[in-house]
């Protein structure tokens, strides 16, 4: 049986152990929902704080022309090169609906005369919801995979479904409840084979597990950045577009920060180059000044160590997990580690009522329907200890 004194070891080697201390973070609280609501770093509030008093307040608006205007993509750089993608092809802007939305929609658009969307009856219920409301506004097919659900669709179940009719294949990365990884080369490869886009969602990637779009041949994805990227409640969004579709890729929301000279004010509408054209409105700053700072810490930290805690995480939670086999407990998430993300899904028959005993004990977590307990585990502040004391808290719940 593992005892606390063995995660404390774990804690006492852990190379991040330090980042902890630079979030605002209640130590009688134990944290497992960072991969739904990230923490404040203390770095972000000084940052805003600066922002607010120097350059709003004191720049007013000569700020726009000095960085202002500039941060989507200079920020949508720096998220891009957490999931392998070049510089140009990321921006960030708009929620994650909006911004699948306008992907969806210019990804269809790319391939005229076909008459279906493929994608999972377990991706998350954003995606599901904003690819019917396309495909109705369209009068447009959705083809529903049905992969294992713990694993998700894989290749062969893409394979089989895409063809001459599919337009675009939307999937998610890492799966919201199971937390599994897709075979993004592979999938990529068969969608493409078939004539067919492929978007991606990373929410549950960027942060936490590597990804390199460039590199496996994405066409499109969105992520947000309010969860393993710590950007904050309602923090937007990002949208990648290979850089080989950019010239032809036509967004549908025409606003003016879009238009390849927007300060002339000039009838009708000229996208601007590259993935500027992928912009709509104004500019969130504040909430992209807090989206920029929470990247710059994954990035200090390195990717590379933070998947390796992600992993050393899951892999605590699931042998503790095991210990409680006859309450009724098992893992609902990929037991390889390099196919499984940075949270870890718990079924129960008594999840729902676990979940709320749990939260009176100061332990939070997130429930799943109908039956998953979702451990959130956030490298970057998480501790083994946490891990350790949640389970022992669900065990107790549980008896």
């Amino acid at each position: 049986m593992i005892d606390r004194e063995h995660a404390a070891s774990l804690d006492a080697s852990d190379p991040l152990r330090a980042y902890r201390d630079r979030f605002l973070l209640d130590n009688e609280v134990v944290y497992l929902d960072g991969n739904s609501l990230g923490p404040l770093a203390l770095s972000t509030e000084e940052r805003l704080h600066d922002v607010i008093r120097r350059e709003w307040g004191g720049r007013l608006i000569r700020a726009w022309d000095e960085g202002w205007l500039e941060l989507p993509v200079v920020i949508g750089d720096q998220v891009g090169a957490l999931v392998g993608a070049a510089p140009g092809q990321v921006v960030v802007g708009d929620s994650t609906t909006v911004c699948l939305y306008k992907l969806v929609w210019a990804a269809l658009a790319l391939r005229p005369g076909r008459r279906q969307i493929v994608t999972d009856v377990d991706n998350f219920p954003t995606d599901r919801y904003v690819i019917e409301g396309v495909a109705a506004a369209r009068g447009l097919e959705v083809v529903w995979l049905h992969g294992d659900p713990v694993d998700g669709p894989g290749v062969a179940e893409v394979s089989e479904a895409v063809g001459e009719q599919t337009a675009l294949v939307a999937l998610s990365h890492v799966s919201y409840r199971s937390a599994a990884i897709a075979d993004m080369a592979e999938i990529n490869r068969v969608s493409h084979n078939a004539g067919a886009l492929v978007l991606w969602d990373l929410c549950h990637t960027v942060g936490a597990v590597p990804a390199e779009l460039d590199r496996d041949g994405a066409d499109l994805a969105v992520g947000c950045t309010y969860k393993y990227l710590n950007g904050g409640p309602g923090a937007p969004a990002f949208m990648y577009a290979r850089r080989g579709l950019l010239p032809a890729l036509r967004q549908p929301v025409w606003g003016w920060l879009g238009r390849r000279d927007p300060f002339e004010m000039a009838p009708g509408y000229e996208p601007a180059e590259g993935v500027t054209a992928l912009l709509s409105g104004t500019a969130p700053v504040l909430a992209l000044t807090a989206v920029a700072e929470g990247v710059r810490l994954v990035g200090e930290a390195g990717l590379e160590a933070v998947r390796a805690k992600g992993i050393a995480l899951t892999e605590l939670a699931i042998a503790l997990v095991d210990e409680l086999s006859e309450l009724g407990f098992t893992v609902a998430s990929p037991r390889d580690p390099a196919g499984r993300g940075a949270h870890l899904a718990v079924a129960h028959a008594d999840a729902r009522a676990i979940c709320a005993r749990l939260l009176e004990r100061g332990v939070i977590v997130d429930y799943r329907r109908p039956d998953v307990i979702r451990l959130g585990l956030s490298p970057l502040v998480t501790r083994f200890v946490d891990v350790w004391d949640a389970v022992a808290e669900m065990r107790e719940r549980a008896a």
